[in-house]
């Protein structure tokens, strides 16, 4: 009867942590406020970016810094055009968007709450062009804006403390909730602990992260080289960390084929 009075409460909790997203219509357990993710995200990049060889507009890479700022900006403005013509541009409160490139072999990308993005160097020799460092850096940042890591962690909080989630456990400063921060967001998970998307979250970052990279002129065609390419990386032993929380396989290759003709409505080409 104990068993059975937590399990209702707890699936009361659940249920009225719950929230429909304004994009993409679906309903997602948020019990992590966006606010507190954006502050937890802004000390974990700070120190990730101190830790780190932070490619600047000096160095022997200052195309591929150029390239980098050039693209981060161009899908940062098109998603702020597109959610205020939806009239929903109070989803991007506290947005401060910052794109980074990090020397490093992982084959990798993220962007943590409040659109803090990093682009390993190790990552452009497959997206080999523009267009593919768009379609990647869309994707990473449909994860954050689609809120896909406060549904993560809100999901293993309800699962690691039940009917302790109410109280301590969601406090900002509570050591827990600073762990499974750390088990979704790439700069401080370790290959072991990445909590993985789950099919519904990387479905909706590829089709709005084509969308917003369609908007800010770069072909979603790219897409499908671009992920077979990354599925291809991941056949050694040594695979791409991005792949550890982004299952890349032929049923992925497929949507996507039937995602590109959507994004294609929103492509207008840069103009030189």
């Amino acid at each position: 009867m104990k068993k059975l009075l937590l399990g209702s409460l707890i699936g009361a909790f659940v249920l009225t942590g719950c929230s429909r997203n304004a994009i993409t219509g679906r309903n997602q357990l948020n019990i992590v406020s966006e606010s507190q993710l954006q502050e937890m995200a802004v000390t974990q990049y700070r120190q990730f970016l101190a830790e780190n060889n932070v490619v600047t507009a000096n160095s022997s890479m200052s195309k591929e810094y150029a390239m980098v700022q050039r693209v981060g900006k161009r899908i940062a403005n098109a998603i702020t055009q597109y959610y205020t013509q939806q009239g929903l541009g109070k989803e991007l409160q506290g947005y401060k968007w910052e794109f980074n490139l990090v020397q490093g072999k992982d084959v990798n990308a993220f962007c943590m709450p409040g659109g803090k993005v990093v682009i390993y160097t190790g990552l452009l020799p497959v997206a080999q062009n523009e267009a593919g460092v768009a379609v990647v850096m869309g994707h990473e940042i449909a994860h954050a804006i689609l809120q896909h890591g406060s549904e993560r962690m809100s999901r293993a909080v309800a699962a690691q403390y039940g009917g302790q989630i109410a109280g301590a456990v969601i406090g900002s400063q509570n050591q827990a909730l600073g762990n499974i921060f750390g088990a979704v967001y790439a700069p401080v998970a370790t290959t072991t602990m990445i909590l993985p998307n789950s099919r519904a979250q990387e479905s909706e970052a590829d089709r709005y992260g084509l969308r917003f990279a369609a908007l800010a002129g770069y072909n979603p065609q790219e897409a499908i080289p671009f992920w077979t390419r990354m599925a291809q990386a991941g056949g050694s032993s040594n695979v791409p960390t991005i792949l550890r929380s982004h299952p890349t396989n032929e049923q992925r290759i497929r949507d996507l084929q039937k995602i590109v003709p959507e994004a294609m409505k929103y492509y207008r080409p840069m103009s030189n």
